[in-house]
């Protein structure tokens, strides 16, 4: 259960950032003014408060799963973003970030067990 939590966190501080860049890509590049497009923005607003919600997760995970799993665990998130990245926001992702993507997968697994 504290496992697909972890999983489950790992998710949501994903989902933050896609909605975070799908915010960025439609306000577009830093002006100003910007401040008040982002407290605008569903996108930025949606992923802040997943982001809050992840917190509140993390602390209760913390209490439930030993530090040194449970932190190396959130790395997963790098590996999701690739494809994210590359299925959603059509990002270019050679075979060096897959074969990179791999070891974190490996390293995570290692750790875990």
């Amino acid at each position: 259960m504290n496992y697909m939590l972890l999983v489950f966190n790992v998710f949501l501080l994903v989902g933050g950032q896609m909605l975070w860049k799908k915010g960025m890509d439609l306000i577009g590049p830093w002006h100003s003014g910007i401040l008040l497009q982002l407290i605008k923005s569903p996108y930025i607003l949606g992923g802040g408060l997943i982001y809050i919600f992840a917190t509140v997760l993390w602390l209760y995970i913390l209490t439930k799963l030993p530090f040194s799993i449970a932190y190396p665990f959130q790395s997963l998130a790098y590996v999701i973003g690739i494809f994210a990245g590359f299925l959603l926001f059509k990002e270019t992702v050679n075979l060096v970030q897959w074969i990179g993507a791999a070891a974190i997968v490996f390293g995570v697994f290692l750790i875990a067990r």
